[in-house]
């Protein structure tokens, strides 16, 4: 997971083929009903093989059921599945083994506390996403919502640990949030849009352009 940029909830082939040519290593389809970013299960399956060969493909899910992740799987192939609801380390492992492709575990951060839960994931995926936790109110999303977190939290992180940061990142932020927490990858969303759901195509690639900018830094 060096280095990679993930650009998250793209759904027109448009914003799909602008985050292709800013250079993205991993483009991210929705699968979740509430989010101004959800694709179709038809749309899902075109921007996958739009995308196939040119970029990793994640497909992020939220607390689905097992028919749920059969039919994202079925119809977008996807290289990565991205879990992004309230799935317990015993669900993540059993979803890794049913579906047989590497998953990415999203772990809210608020507060140092919930670094703890990332001990009891770390063994049983591939990636870990760490993501702000979102607002404490019935409509919230569980991810997109432009929120960051206090980055000086992962300060105590163990500097093996591979992670992906996601919340509130943008083209102006990316390079200091690189700076200052070193993860392996970065994600974007809300982030690079002009309105929910509706992806810039120029905010897209300045956005790759400064996290490949500030991934060429060597570290301190």
């Amino acid at each position: 997971m060096d280095n990679w940029i993930k650009i998250c909830g793209l759904s027109t082939p448009e914003t799909l083929d602008a985050a292709l040519e800013a250079g993205a290593d991993v483009v991210g389809f929705v699968r979740f009903p509430k989010s101004p970013r959800h694709v179709s299960l038809d749309l899902g399956h075109r921007l996958s093989r739009q995308a196939k060969g040119r970029a990793r493909r994640a497909v992020l899910l939220v607390d689905a059921d097992d028919e749920a992740i059969a039919q994202a799987v079925e119809a977008l192939n996807p290289d990565l599945l991205q879990l992004h609801g309230h799935e317990t380390p015993e669900r993540v492992a059993a979803i890794r083994e049913s579906f047989g492709r590497p998953v990415m575990k999203a772990v809210g951060i608020a507060e140092a506390s919930d670094l703890d839960a990332l001990a009891t994931y770390t063994g049983g995926v591939e990636h870990i996403l760490l993501d702000a936790k979102p607002p404490r109110h019935p409509e919230a999303l569980p991810g997109g919502n432009g929120l960051s977190f206090d980055w000086r939290l992962l300060n105590g992180l163990d500097p093996q640990l591979s992670f992906m940061l996601s919340g509130g990142l943008t083209p102006a932020n990316v390079a200091e949030a690189i700076r200052l927490t070193r993860p392996r990858a970065v994600d974007v969303s809300s982030g690079v849009e002009s309105g929910p759901g509706i992806k810039d195509p120029a905010r897209i690639e300045a956005f790759v352009k400064a996290a490949r900018a500030a991934f060429a830094v060597p570290n301190p």
